[in-house]
């Protein structure tokens, strides 16, 4: 089980990057626009470091739901290694199991 305070830190990430991520997106397509004034692409380059550094998606680490472990996560079930294996043991996972040849 990982610290509380970790699973929240990262939860904190989270939020701020929902938060931002629409302004980052437009601030980021003024970056790499070619048409674009030089202007105004340094007005948007200073707002994009003015927000949060947290806001970014690159910060947020992905946590296994049941456990916050950060290593080992398979994103498509959200679920860390250890805890994936034993509920597919268990059966709890649908169309997961044991292979065999």
């Amino acid at each position: 089980m990982a610290k509380t305070s970790v699973i929240a830190r990262n939860a904190k990430r989270k939020a701020l990057n929902d938060k931002y991520r629409d302004k980052r997106t437009e601030l980021k397509k003024i970056i790499s626009d070619t048409n674009a004034e030089p202007d105004q692409v340094m007005e948007a380059f200073v707002a994009l470091q003015k927000l949060p550094r947290n806001s970014s998606k690159i910060r947020l680490r992905s946590r296994c739901v049941l456990t916050g472990r950060g290593r080992g996560v398979l994103t498509r079930f959200g679920l860390c290694r250890n805890e994936f294996r034993r509920l597919a043991h268990e059966g709890q996972i649908v169309g997961v199991t044991k292979s065999s040849w």
